[in-house]
């Protein structure tokens, strides 16, 4: 049973594919969110996860994360697409819009955060933590959908669930940091200690606290981000139906996958 393709799906995104069969994959940090979906698209086959577990139940603290990559690693994925709700920090950047990410900065403690835990030490290099070469297909796939897209972005990730206080809000918008966000870390960083390309895209579902006051909205809730996804994941099915069948072989010279090292300790 193998994937060509992974897809995580974030707050509001739990099923994915009709038809789709469900296997159930151990891992050495137990079991995944939720059983993967296979899924065939376009021809390829796609293993689909929502991060968050089928009925949310998983906190952004306590997705296990480390199970999800691994899960995907068994099936012998090598291309992961992560969609995520996220509160924007720009003006420019709207409720609805689009956002490659190609950097990120990590707020978060004490999430299990590396499979190098264990046998033999490896320091991954991580300067630049998005594929580039599979965040470009993203961007092409999104203009030819329709949807309005950032080409780049760099991600605050917080711990949650709680969203930001406004002053927390001035600070990330003043180091001119783009979205925030409560998931792509450690799943992002996972994906390249697997040696993976990951291409990680932001749905924007509101202005973050500290930008509303010139947006003219109130501060956001957990219902009206959830309400907004639903409302805009036809988007982020449209997108991913473009670009799936046409993801192409395995990018070459991002140097994704040359990050991992020997993982023989859970092998």
């Amino acid at each position: 049973m193998r994937a060509e393709i992974g897809v995580f799906g974030g707050s509001g995104f739990y099923s994915f594919g009709d038809g789709a069969e469900e296997v159930e994959i151990d891992t050495p940090f137990g079991p995944p969110s939720a059983p993967v979906t296979l899924a065939e698209v376009g021809g390829r086959t796609v293993a689909f996860i929502p991060r968050h577990g089928r009925n949310h139940e998983y906190p952004p603290a306590r997705v296990p994360a480390r199970a999800n990559l691994w899960a995907m690693r068994r099936l012998g994925v090598r291309q992961v697409i992560g969609p995520c709700a996220a509160g924007s920090l720009d003006p420019a950047i709207h409720p609805g819009d689009f956002v490659v990410l190609d950097q990120l900065v990590d707020r978060t403690w004490g999430r299990p955060d590396t499979y190098y835990d264990a046998g033999a030490t490896h320091h991954v290099s991580y300067a630049d933590p998005y594929c580039p070469e599979l965040g470009r297909r993203v961007l092409d796939a999104g203009n030819r959908v329709g949807v309005r897209m950032h080409e780049r972005g760099t991600v605050v990730v917080i711990p949650g669930p709680r969203f930001s206080t406004r002053a927390e809000s001035r600070w990330f918008r003043a180091e001119g940091w783009h979205v925030v966000n409560m998931t792509q870390y450690p799943e992002a960083y996972l994906a390249r200690e697997l040696g993976m390309h990951y291409a990680g895209i932001a749905l924007i579902t509101d202005y973050d606290t500290g930008v509303e006051h010139d947006a003219g909205v109130a501060p956001v809730t957990q219902e009206q981000v959830f309400a907004f996804f639903e409302d805009n994941l036809h988007h982020v099915r449209a997108l991913l139906d473009h670009l799936l069948p046409r993801l192409g072989p395995e990018p070459e010279g991002c140097g994704c996958a040359d990050a991992t090292g020997p993982l023989d300790a859970y092998d």
